[in-house]
C-alpha cells in the first residue's frame, strides 16, 4: 500500500492523543476517591484497557501503510492536544476530562476518516469508523453521568 504522508501524520496524531488519554484514564483509576470510587475505578480501567488495544491497532495501521509510529513520550506530548491530567481524585473532574478526551479523539478520527476516504483507504476508514461508533456511545454515557 502506498504511503500517504497526510494519513500517517493524522494517525500519529491519533496515536499520541490515545497515549495521553490512556495515561489520564490510568491516573484517574489509581487516584479516584469518594462515593463514586467503586463505580468509576472499574470504568476507568475499562477505558485504559480499551485505549491500550486501540493504541496497538493504530500503530500497526501506520506500519501497514508504510509509516513509522511515534513511540516516545516526548513525541506524544509534542503532538497531542489532549492535556495530561495530574492529581485528579474527584469524580466530576475526572469524568469531565474523560469527556473532553473522547470528544478530541472522535474529532481526530473523523478527520482521519475523511483523509482515508479521499485516499480510497477502506481499511483505515473501517478502523476509525468502528472507534467512532463505540466512542460516541461511551461519550453519551459519560455525559449522562455528569447530568
Amino acid at each position: 500500500m502506498a504511503k500517504s504522508k497526510k494519513a500517517v501524520g493524522s494517525l500519529n496524531s491519533l496515536l499520541a492523543n490515545y497515549q495521553v488519554f490512556y495515561q489520564n484514564a490510568r491516573g484517574f483509576h489509581w487516584n479516584i476517591q469518594g462515593k463514586h470510587f467503586f463505580e468509576l475505578h472499574v470504568k476507568f480501567e475499562e477505558l485504559y484497557n480499551d485505549a491500550a488495544l486501540k493504541i496497538d491497532e493504530v500503530a500497526e495501521r501506520i506500519l501497514t501503510i508504510n509509516g513509522k509510529p511515534l513511540h516516545t513520550f516526548k513525541d506524544y506530548l509534542k503532538e497531542a492536544v489532549i492535556e495530561p491530567q495530574k492529581n485528579i481524585s474527584d469524580a466530576e473532574s475526572a469524568v469531565k476530562a474523560i469527556v473532553v478526551g473522547l470528544e478530541t479523539l472522535i474529532e481526530i478520527e473523523r478527520t482521519i476518516q475523511e483523509i482515508a476516504e479521499q485516499d480510497n483507504d477502506t481499511a483505515t476508514v473501517d478502523l476509525v469508523s468502528s472507534f467512532i461508533e463505540e466512542q460516541e456511545k461511551t461519550l453519551w454515557m459519560y455525559n449522562a453521568w455528569l447530568r
